[in-house]
């Protein structure tokens, strides 16, 4: 089991590396590394508290670092908006208030592709093919969909701006463990294209098992880091964050 410091994979797609800050003069993240590699899934998990969602919001620059850089792609953005990260390839899908309830489905996806300036219909159409659902209810307002559809529709909004990185905070929240598979699938379908998914699970052993990379958190600093599977298989692990 890798002890500190993580040193993360020079060839990652994205890379939090040492990342050290919080929101006020309190930091909640300490030294923390973050990092996934190209058409992988990496999963941030851990206890309520433990800085999780944080370490995606810094990632995505929704907080000021003290110390420590974000890069994608081999560029150091650390200074980037959010906005200009989406530019650079990054989607985001937040835990709530991630879609346009009045809006239907389709204008929800359209507003997805508000950054590309080219003909994104053919991107429309591989959404569809992954979430057939959103196809039959195009024309719905996205509101009155189930919470598992609303997600598909989050996530769907997110690919339409061709990210090559796609970070889910807590994607399955709120759904029965029978969407949560099916979500689980379609991510899995999702990093097969070459997407790299960066997510925060709260079925932290659910995400394990498709995770490539584990990362799990303790008060804002990397405590485990491994592949899912030797993670799921770590005594301590499962005794300290499994539960059993």
């Amino acid at each position: 089991m890798s002890e500190h410091p993580v040193t993360p994979d020079p060839e990652a797609v994205l890379i939090g590396d040492a990342m050290t800050g919080g929101y006020g003069a309190a930091d909640i993240l300490h030294d923390c590394t973050i990092a996934v590699d190209k058409g992988q899934i990496a999963v941030i998990v851990g206890p309520n508290g433990a800085g999780k969602s944080t370490a995606m919001k810094a990632v995505f620059g929704m907080l000021n670092l003290r110390k420590g850089q974000v890069r994608l792609n081999g560029e150091d953005i650390t200074s980037l908006s959010p906005q200009d990260r989406v530019a650079k390839g990054m989607g985001f899908v937040p835990q709530t208030r991630n879609i346009f309830p009045s809006m239907t489905v389709q204008e929800n996806l359209e507003m997805g592709a508000f950054i590309r300036g080219d003909d994104y219909r053919e991107t429309m159409e591989q959404i569809y093919h992954l979430f057939p659902i959103l196809r039959d209810k195009r024309n719905q307002a996205a509101g009155e969909l189930s919470g598992g559809q609303r997600q598909q529709v989050a996530v769907g909004r997110a690919l339409m701006t061709k990210p090559s990185v796609l970070m889910l905070d807590e994607p399955t929240a709120g759904v029965s463990p029978i969407v949560m598979d099916e979500l689980f699938d379609r991510i899995i379908e999702i990093a097969r294209t070459g997407i790299s998914i960066l997510m925060v699970e709260q079925n932290a052993r659910q995400a394990l098992e498709i995770a490539h990379k584990g990362y799990v958190l303790v008060q804002g600093a990397n405590r485990f880091t491994d592949t899912g599977q030797a993670l799921l298989a770590d005594p301590e692990v499962r005794r300290s964050f499994l539960g059993g």
